[in-house]
């Protein structure tokens, strides 16, 4: 796919390239851009060039990462945000802020018209949210975006060397109010309580198979 541009009320979303490398290599030397995300650390200027002229590029190219960077009118990087696809129909997204821009809204912004973008031209119809347990401001920026956080992964992230707990959420088109591109059924709602009272509860160990 080629690379497209969003545009938010503040905001323009496009693919970074080399003329974005210092930028982008200015913001991530932030410790908790670091500390959170998967950039390396240290994070040196090659790194910046092979992001910006290699692995943006190729992600947008080969239909596996579509990342834009987050710029105001002045042209002023203000983070970043890519949608990874995972499996047929699921996407995850991960963004960061610079420093010096948050708190302001922006990536809540730069999320909800990814993901708009993503349910109606990618097609998919669940886009998650993961970050590290204790990544306050990202999840912060995911609920205010709409993602429901559905709970905690075990040793579900890799990071730094280490197995890390990580929150789970996602949004869905119809949380945007937007179709889905396959019918979705959701679980009706369940209460063991209820369960119980009409017989229909089945004990774990009491099931056993017949030869």
């Amino acid at each position: 796919m080629e690379p497209v541009t969003l545009i938010t009320d503040r905001l323009l979303l496009r693919a970074v390239g080399p003329q974005d490398t210092d930028a982008v290599y200015a913001a991530a030397q932030e410790p908790d851009i670091q500390r959170y995300t998967t950039v390396p650390s240290p994070y040196l200027p090659e790194h910046a060039r092979s992001f910006t002229e290699q692995q943006v590029p190729d992600g947008w190219a080969n239909d596996s990462a579509f990342t834009f960077g987050l710029f105001l009118p002045t042209g002023r990087l203000v983070g970043m945000l890519g949608i990874s696809m995972r499996s047929p129909g699921t996407a995850e997204i991960g963004f960061w802020a610079a420093k010096e821009h948050r708190g302001r809204g922006y990536v809540g912004e730069a999320s909800l018209a990814a993901a708009r973008w993503a349910f109606t031209e990618l097609r998919i119809d669940r886009l998650e949210w993961r970050a590290e347990v204790g990544n306050h401001a990202s999840r912060a920026v995911a609920e205010r975006a709409g993602f429901t956080v559905e709970g905690t992964l075990r040793s579900a992230l890799i990071h730094r060397g280490a197995r890390r707990d990580c929150w789970v959420g996602s949004l869905l088109p119809s949380d945007l109010g937007l179709p889905s591109a396959a019918p979705y059924l959701p679980a009706p709602a369940y209460s063991v309580a209820s369960s119980r009272s009409s017989g229909r509860a089945v004990s774990a160990t009491s099931y056993r198979a017949e030869s």
